[in-house]
């Protein structure tokens, strides 16, 4: 946790991935492994970019 008591604490980096953070027997884990989400991704490809978030807000 950062306090302004401990300024070592504020120059510390942690990298985390969200896979690490949803534990294994998740409900989403589970929709996950049994909805197949390729027909949605078809579905909405045209209105995504393929680069990631473009514009500015």
């Amino acid at each position: 946790m950062l306090s302004k008591n401990n300024p070592i604490q504020r120059d510390q980096l942690e990298m985390v991935a969200l896979d690490q953070l949803v534990p294994q027997e998740h409900l989403v884990r589970k929709m996950e492994a049994a909805i197949d989400f390729t027909l949605i991704y078809d579905l909405l490809k045209d209105v995504y970019s393929e680069v990631g978030r473009l514009g500015g807000g």
